[in-house]
């Protein structure tokens, strides 16, 4: 009975010695009715209990699923339940645990300056949670080296960030995105300028695109496509005729680096239209056109992307035409026969009178123009033949002499 007492005693004893902190072993005995787990801890004959909420940092992880009666734990005490050492108990936490080991083997094997790959965790008001273990924190600023509106695109994605805090006391690791990046870009910047010359046509990749232009990856580097180099036709917006993460042929048309800028062109890496106008459509050819601007001397037609030509007042019409805005309207389709077409100098002459029907009255007046050439052209042969003795009244009879 004596003995029984002194273990008794011995056991009331070494629960004293139980502190908050104290890293201590249990053995699961029961789980109750919210799911908790009654741990015996080894050595000192009282019991403890671990919460739901205190069993794992995964928000869907299953203690009861997972655990069963006569598993040991290692747990830390978060605090003593109770006030006699009876009846007492104490709260246990395998969570807090595994935190300080994390934060234990953080501190010991990284520094500030260090590059992490963590998994973003969740996307708050003011940055990023990520999982390095522990806890940590990309705040907004330190994201990307631009504005970013929607930080939830990040969720769910592993980025490389740098270590530019640690604190276990507090609980506290803060990391930065934009540094990895600026040193990336700074790495990407040597090598781009480095190898690229003006007049190089690349590949890369449509990155974002803006109101003036598209901005293309080159490697780590953006370069910028201005909306007028886009295509020869007209572009209103970039978002038309490009989608984020496309791969294109861009032109380089000029290089900054100190300023690390990249000026680069889409539309010259394809054949210019005026370089096959002459052969498409020579003189003679007929077209269909959109009519793009009006003038008090004609009006633009556009025949082809990138190329339009004029239709001169005076073609537009067989009839009197006071201005070009009376007949024809811009946006109008219309069809036009090509005049002339001079590729070098980029001039195209068109015609809309050539493709109708003139009226009775133009005929007639060409017919006497025609008929009034064919004579002097007669008595001009005939002075060229005048050795052969005929005289103009030989030639046009009786109409002569009257």
């Amino acid at each position: 009975m004596n003995e029984e007492n002194n273990e008794l005693l011995a056991a009331l004893d070494a629960a004293t010695d139980i502190k908050v902190g104290d890293v201590v072993k249990g053995e699961i005995l029961v789980f109750d009715d919210q799911r908790q787990a009654i741990v015996g801890i080894e050595g000192t004959g009282v019991e403890g209990v671990i919460p739901a909420r205190e069993y794992s940092s995964k928000p869907d992880a299953d203690m009861t699923a997972e655990l069963k009666v006569g598993d040991v734990l290692d747990l830390v005490v978060i605090r003593k339940i109770g006030s006699d050492k009876e009846g007492g108990s104490y709260l246990l936490s395998k969570k807090r645990l595994e935190a300080r080991l994390a934060w234990d083997k953080i501190e010991k094997d990284h520094k500030p300056g260090d590059v992490l790959e963590v998994p973003v965790i969740q996307a708050v008001r003011g940055g990023l949670v990520v999982d390095a273990g522990v806890r940590g924190f990309i705040p907004a600023s330190m994201i990307e080296n631009r504005f970013v509106s929607d930080l939830n695109q990040y969720k769910g994605q592993t980025v490389r960030a740098q270590i530019v805090e640690i604190d276990p006391a507090d609980n506290r690791l803060i990391l930065s995105r934009r540094a990895v990046i600026d040193a990336e870009r700074s790495e990407a910047i040597e090598k781009v300028f480095g190898t690229l010359n003006e007049g190089d046509v690349v590949e890369g990749k449509v990155a974002r695109m803006t109101d003036f232009g598209a901005f293309v990856d080159l490697g780590g580097v953006d370069g910028l496509v201005h909306v007028s180099e886009i295509s020869y036709d007209r572009v209103s917006k970039p978002a038309d005729v490009l989608k984020a993460g496309e791969t294109v042929k861009v032109k380089v048309l000029g290089l900054d680096k100190e300023k690390q800028r990249i000026s680069l062109s889409i539309k010259q890496t394809q054949p210019g239209p005026w370089e096959k106008i002459a052969t498409e459509a020579p003189e003679g050819t007929v077209l269909e056109g959109t009519v793009k601007r009006l003038t008090d001397f004609g009006a633009f037609v556009q025949v082809a992307a990138g190329v339009e030509g004029l239709v001169h007042i005076s073609q537009i019409s067989h009839k009197h035409v006071e201005s070009p805005a009376e007949v024809l309207k811009s946006g109008e389709t219309v069809k036009v026969k090509v005049l002339s077409v001079d590729p070098a100098a980029q001039r195209l002459s068109l015609s809309i009178k050539a493709l109708e029907e003139r009226p009775a009255s133009e005929k007639k007046e060409d017919k006497q123009t025609d008929n009034k050439q064919a004579s002097s052209s007669e008595i001009k042969n005939y002075t060229a033949d005048e050795e052969e003795g005929f005289t103009i009244g030989d030639i046009l009879g009786d109409d002569f002499s009257k």
